[in-house]
């Protein structure tokens, strides 16, 4: 039986991460980055496709798990009748290679272990020739190799390796899995007992800089540290989140590959890092988007590699069953070649962020606002796929307009507020006509409330925005009226879906159903702020926190019908919408007529 989603933890090297099961099991690794083919891929088919599982010989669920302090170290704990016996899991901070660290340390009594490990590259597909060599296991597969460092002796059974141990109380016993090109000389495995020093060091230094003094800080505190956690360090990209292919519906077709990253969570990622004082990741992160984002603006896509690659190929990988049974399994995603007009308003209201914040300043960003400006101006008033990245007709989507908007808006401001040159005229009447046209045929007067597109009778979460990014004042009517109207006809069990699917003849062009997305709740309850409803926002976010894991982990949507978590994990978009919502309902109200609050 599959472990839900929410039975898996995170441990990561700022390349690539690995989700580590309540049953010891590690059933989802790439290497060597987030977006290489998986050498342990059960968690999307079963344990043919690789997995590495410590665990107690008796098998079960760990009785508790945690995180030790701010870090990425997991530690995770077993009550037997034999005793009671700890994993450590880690992958210490990259070096000349990436290393996954296992430590079974004995609590109390004798407990007998059992180390069970298949590695399978190019997910789950290709069988590696294993030896030993030296007191070491190898294994070898075309470009891949990896080799596993430890005191224990272990023998191959069954296309797989394993070894079965007893840890005494006070016993410590190390596992290093390391990974490194095949082509490249076999490297000294990592002292385990250093790299753990190591991590926890890196960790509590790299928290020192949190600036959030709140009431929720250690909600904020992880969710800062999983952000971090999806970041690929090279580069400064993060990725939406380490996985592919877990479902928006149990056994249902909506599997996307979310390792890559999306250019609309510039605005959010860099909001939650500036504002809790992380400006070295916010640069990095400005620098990354500068690189993805150059050259022809007419090529801006809505997300990038890693790397900044921006071909994407979605293809299908049939060999995998898919997370119990959810297929098809999905690697590269198609959506990257959309027309999403809102992209490029996110990308200038970033680069906004980053200026007014106080980011020193970047010639080159302003160079490439110019440029992106220029083709938004000719291409605002066309049709476009939306931020949800619907796969059915383009349409006149009213978050998109609102952004094009938004990014009109931060070139007149930067222009006015900063002194930058350009065309600010021009520009502050684009954005007038775009303001009007959005309030004249994207607000339906009738029901008080915008809607997902023009001539639409659906709505949509990301209307939630419209006060945030300035398109009209937190005390306008028309701002509670849509909150009022996306909380009564998107609500779930008082979470928010995205959109109706099947609103207005299946707008999104997909079959099947999906559950309530986190993100968007976030958005209401910072959105219930804003009018004045605090005591909703403040009951309904911490509803949200109830739905993280024992770890603090939140994946990408809610089933409040079973209970479970959905989608991909950790998903970046929800912590950022945590950290963001945390920020804002610890000021005061931004709302200066605010609404009393309902009961």
């Amino acid at each position: 039986m599959a472990l839900r989603i929410e039975d898996y933890g995170l441990i990561g090297d700022l390349q690539t991460a690995a989700l580590v099961g309540r049953d010891g099991s590690i059933d989802w690794m790439c290497l060597p980055r987030f977006d290489a083919p998986a050498c342990f891929a059960a968690l999307l088919g079963d344990e043919r496709a690789g997995f590495w599982r410590l665990a107690p010989a008796a098998g079960g669920l760990s009785t508790r798990r945690r995180y030790r302090g701010d870090s990425l170290i997991l530690e995770t704990e077993w009550d037997t009748p034999e005793g009671s016996v700890r994993v450590v899991d880690t992958m210490p901070p990259r070096g000349e290679t990436a290393d996954v660290v296992r430590v079974v340390e004995g609590i109390s009594g004798r407990v007998p272990m059992r180390l069970a490990l298949r590695l399978r590259f190019d997910y789950g597909r290709i069988v590696p020739w294993v030896r030993h060599r030296a007191g070491q296991l190898a294994a070898v597969a075309g470009p891949d190799a990896a080799w596993l460092h430890t005191p224990v002796p272990v023998h191959g059974e069954d296309f797989a390796t394993h070894a079965e141990f007893t840890v005494s109380a006070g016993q410590r016993v190390p596992f290093v899995l390391t990974y490194r090109p095949s082509h490249e000389p076999r490297a000294d495995p990592v002292d385990a007992e250093q790299a753990l020093r190591r991590t926890e060091d890196f960790w509590t230094s790299w928290m020192s800089r949190l600036r959030y003094d709140g009431k929720w800080d250690q909600a904020v505190r992880r969710s800062l540290v999983t952000l971090k956690a999806l970041t690929y360090a090279p580069t400064g990209g993060i990725v939406a989140a380490a996985t592919t292919s877990l479902p928006e519906q149990l056994g249902g077709p909506r599997n996307w590959d979310y390792r890559f990253c999306w250019l609309r969570d510039a605005t959010f990622t860099l909001q939650a890092l500036l504002g809790s004082g992380f400006v070295a990741e916010a640069r990095a992160w400005r620098e990354w988007l500068l690189r993805a984002a150059a050259g022809d603006p007419a090529d801006l896509r809505i997300m990038y590699g890693i790397d900044g690659t921006r071909r994407l190929p979605e293809y299908t990988l049939d060999w995998l069953a898919g997370y119990q049974g959810a297929t098809p399994v999905r690697a590269g995603n198609a959506a990257s070649g959309q027309f999403q007009l809102d992209v490029w308003g996110e990308v200038l209201d970033g680069l906004h962020e980053a200026r007014q914040t106080g980011l020193q300043a970047d010639e080159d960003a302003w160079d490439l606002q110019r440029a992106l400006l220029d083709y938004l101006e000719g291409h605002w008033a066309e049709e476009d796929n939306g931020l949800w990245e619907v796969r059915g007709d383009r349409r006149h989507f009213v978050h998109s307009k609102v952004m094009a908007w938004a990014g009109l808006d931060r070139a007149v401001q930067a222009v006015e507020r900063f002194g930058l040159d350009g065309p600010v005229d021009r520009w502050r009447a684009t954005r007038d006509t775009i303001h009007a046209q959005v309030c004249e045929r994207g607000f339906d007067a009738e029901r008080n409330t915008f809607t997902q597109f023009y001539g639409s009778s659906g709505l949509d979460a990301a209307l939630l925005l419209i006060p945030r990014v300035g398109f009209l004042p937190w005390h306008d009517p028309r701002v509670a009226g849509t909150v009022d109207a996306v909380r009564r006809e998107l609500s779930s069990d008082g979470f928010l879906l995205r959109y109706r699917p099947q609103a207005d003849g299946n707008v999104d062009g997909l079959p099947g159903a999906e559950g309530a997305f986190l993100t968007c709740t976030f958005w209401l309850a910072d959105a219930l702020h804003g009018i004045g409803r605090e005591r909703q926002a403040h009951e309904l976010f911490e509803r949200l926190l109830s739905l993280r894991n024992d770890l603090g982990l939140l994946s990408e949507e809610y089933d409040p019908a079973t209970g479970r978590q959905l989608g991909n994990i950790p998903q970046a978009f929800s912590h950022v919408g945590l950290v963001n919502a945390a920020r804002h309902l610890s000021t005061a109200r931004p709302a200066r007529d605010a609404t009393r609050d309902e009961h």
